[in-house]
């Protein structure tokens, strides 16, 4: 592990915290009716988990002297947005997995349909939250505009929606390196992505700050899932709360199944070196940034 590994564990700590207790404000348990929904939404969303998009959000934020009260409804925002994408993609109809983050996944709970629609209200409640008078009051309207259409950008068609199309697609098909770079940038990257532009924008970030994050953001996120797959393959399940192996049944597009297990590590250590480089110019602020970076690289779950 990297030297910092005390400090990156402590700013994780510290900063999953602020959004567990954020999410369990916004999303509470005793929410309306019909209570069966909000059960089955904070079945997921309180699961476990990293809450590594709301984390880079809040850390590239912090990098650009932001301020926690402006940027931790967009940071929960993006995590129920991920968390919405969890519970569809553990469905029958796409990755039919049984647990998830160590527990029954929300279908195998709840039943199909309202495991859809509580990934639904999610994602719809995301951008509720984002547009909340109260939650945002300090944010002025034209950032507001910015990180929905920003956010929303990523999460769509042209984004996590459209990678995960195209990776149900080519399931058990030759593919190419190409078609892998897409898959992986729209599921995983976008939304990494988004999360650290959002966190620029809420700080009134300037051209160069949001380039340099950007930069950051595309290779991190790149890093990011040749990891995952790296772990699909020799990671522990008890430390994952998942099945290993279920990429090479399923016959999905992954780095090691096209270049290899040797010329994926390789890659995703030059990935995080391009993101470290990409924030070169930002001041201490930004060292949590650079401590994640390891951390992704080096993490066992």
């Amino acid at each position: 592990m990297s030297s910092h590994t005390d400090d990156i564990r402590q700013y994780l700590k510290a900063r999953k915290e602020l959004v567990d207790s954020a999410l369990n404000r916004y999303l509470p348990a005793d929410g309306p009716y019909p209570p069966e929904i909000y059960t089955a939404m904070r079945y997921s969303l309180f699961a476990g988990g990293k809450r590594l998009r709301p984390i880079l959000c809040i850390a590239s934020a912090e990098a650009l002297g932001g301020l926690m009260e402006d940027v931790l409804p967009a940071a929960c925002a993006l995590e129920m947005i991920h968390t919405y994408s969890l519970i569809h993609d553990d469905l029958p109809a796409m990755d039919n997995d049984d647990i998830r983050r160590g527990v029954p996944t929300n279908h195998k709970i709840f039943g199909e349909a309202v495991a859809v629609l509580a990934g639904d209200a999610l994602l719809t409640d995301a951008f509720r939250l984002l547009t909340d008078p109260v939650a945002i009051r300090s944010v002025e309207a034209a950032r507001v505009v910015r990180i929905v259409h920003e956010i929303a950008t990523a999460a769509g068609a042209g984004g996590m929606v459209g990678g995960q199309v195209v990776d149900i697609l080519s399931e058990g098909r030759p593919s190419d390196y190409d078609t892998l770079l897409y898959i992986h940038s729209g599921k995983t990257g976008r939304m990494i992505l988004a999360s650290l532009r959002t966190g620029a924008i809420l700080a009134d970030g300037g051209e160069e700050e949001m380039e340099a994050l950007s930069e950051y953001g595309r290779h991190i996120g790149l890093a990011f899932q040749i990891s995952d797959d790296i772990l699909n393959i020799e990671g522990d399940p008890s430390l994952l709360g998942k099945v290993t192996g279920s990429d090479a049944a399923r016959r999905k597009v992954t780095f090691p199944a096209l270049i290899g297990l040797e010329e994926s590590r390789t890659m995703a250590r030059q990935s995080m070196e391009a993101a470290l480089e990409g924030i070169a110019g930002l001041d201490g602020r930004a060292d949590p940034l650079r401590w994640i970076a390891h951390y992704i690289l080096e993490r066992k779950s």
